[in-house]
Parts: C-alpha cells; sequence; structure tokens
C-alpha cells in the first residue's frame, strides 16, 4: 500500500460505485510522468455523483481551470486547476487538494450530505 492511503482507492480508474436512491458515483483517476503547474501533486482526477438519470450532480476534478478572484491590495484574478462543482450549473469553485485520501474523504462527505437532503 502506498504511503498516501488514498492513492490505492483513487486508482479504481473508471470504477462506478452504486449508492442509494439510484445514484451513482464515478471515480476516474491518473498519475502524471511528470509534475506541472496544472497538477503539481501529479493525479489527473474526476470524481462524479450523478443521479438515477446519469445526470451530474455534484464532482470534483482537475480537468479545466477556473478563475477566482483575489482579495486583497492587489486585486486581479488567478488560475487554479483544483476544484469542485457543487451543483449542474456550478462553473467551479477552488479546491484545495492535500492528498488522495484527503480528497476521497471530502467527495464522500459532500456525496453523504447530497444523499441525506434526498431523504
Amino acid at each position: 500500500m502506498s504511503k498516501d492511503k488514498g492513492l490505492d482507492y483513487l486508482y479504481l480508474n473508471g470504477e462506478i460505485l452504486a449508492q442509494e436512491s439510484g445514484y451513482w458515483v464515478k471515480i476516474e483517476a491518473k498519475k502524471l510522468a511528470q509534475a506541472t503547474r496544472e497538477c503539481p501533486h501529479r493525479i489527473k482526477y474526476c470524481l462524479t455523483l450523478h443521479d438515477r438519470y446519469g445526470k451530474r450532480v455534484m464532482g470534483f476534478d482537475n480537468a479545466h481551470s477556473i478563475k477566482t478572484r483575489k482579495r486583497g491590495r492587489y486585486r486581479g484574478r488567478s488560475i487554479t486547476y483544483d476544484h469542485k462543482h457543487m451543483n449542474p450549473g456550478d462553473k467551479g469553485v477552488p479546491y484545495v487538494f492535500e492528498s488522495a485520501e484527503q480528497l476521497l474523504t471530502d467527495f464522500f462527505a459532500e456525496v453523504d450530505k447530497i444523499l441525506k437532503g434526498l431523504k
């Protein structure tokens, strides 16, 4: 098992996990050969929750950049790749990637919140 325990689970690439009420989770991830500016942790990932009709409800990914506003004296925009979509129309809000294990923990915590909201 790797040092980051979550890596072994994250690399279940293409894995679909059934959830309650017909919802399902898809996990896609791959390790990059080298770190890049966009992906310094060398993990390209897309974790998504879908409803029973296959529509994405929520997801965490680093497939594309999002622009964020910086606060403070020198205002401007920064670009980040790690982010989450909290609803189908959300263009993404920054997500701070710490480890694969933390990514999975944070993602499934959001899945649990959404599924509990269905009851």
